[in-house]
């Protein structure tokens, strides 16, 4: 009892040790038999490879010794099981395709739009197009192709096709006698010539 007349009741009412402490359960080896601690796991079964046994250490070491996961497995099986195992065993489908409705495939999106792949990055090109050779040009070279309005790649026979349609378009008869588009019938003819001494029309 305190001066004040006050007895503390905290040693009766706070457990200062405690009467017991459990034990944790040791698991069992899992062998049939054997007394050991079951303090390893290994897989079950091949067909069952997320299913654990708990074992002893030297139960495990055994296991560990004799497992074979492909064991009893033909050699194409073997083959085929290391190819999807490079992809996760997962399903897989050509790049692509599977969304691009092609015909056979299924999937949600099947048939709902077409991939363009005119690079055939996807492998569905037939067959890709020759891209033309880039022409090294001059100064005035270039400055012909513009007054054509033709690409530096054009071939000889679209250089002569729009040489022929700037002609008839710009000639003053085709304007009733109007000589307001002969300066540009001129810079088509200049520019037709341009091409023609480099050799680039024959």
């Amino acid at each position: 009892m305190t001066k004040t007349g006050f007895t503390p009741r905290f040693k009766k009412d706070i457990r200062i040790k405690p009467d017991g402490v459990e034990k944790p359960r040791v698991r069992a080896c899992a062998v049939k038999g054997c007394s050991g601690e079951g303090a390893y796991k290994v897989p079950k079964s091949r067909d069952q490879i997320s299913t654990y046994l708990w074992v002893c250490l030297q139960h495990a070491r055994e296991h560990n010794e004799k497992w074979d996961y492909f064991k009893g497995m033909s050699e194409t099986d073997i083959a085929h099981f290391q190819e999807e195992a490079a992809l996760g065993h997962r399903p897989t489908w050509p790049i692509g395709k599977r969304a691009a409705g092609v015909k056979g495939e299924q999937g949600p999106f099947r048939g709902s739009f077409r991939v363009e792949d005119d690079l055939a990055v996807f492998g569905d090109a037939e067959e890709l197009k020759p891209r033309r050779p880039e022409r090294v040009l001059t100064r005035l070279q270039r400055q012909a192709f513009d007054i054509l309005d033709l690409e530096p790649s054009a071939t000889l026979n679209e250089i002569k096709a729009r040489y022929k349609e700037l002609v008839k378009r710009f000639h003053p008869d085709a304007h009733g006698g109007d000589r307001g588009t002969e300066e540009r019938l001129k810079q088509v003819i200049k520019a037709y010539g341009v091409l023609k001494a480099s050799g680039i029309v024959s």
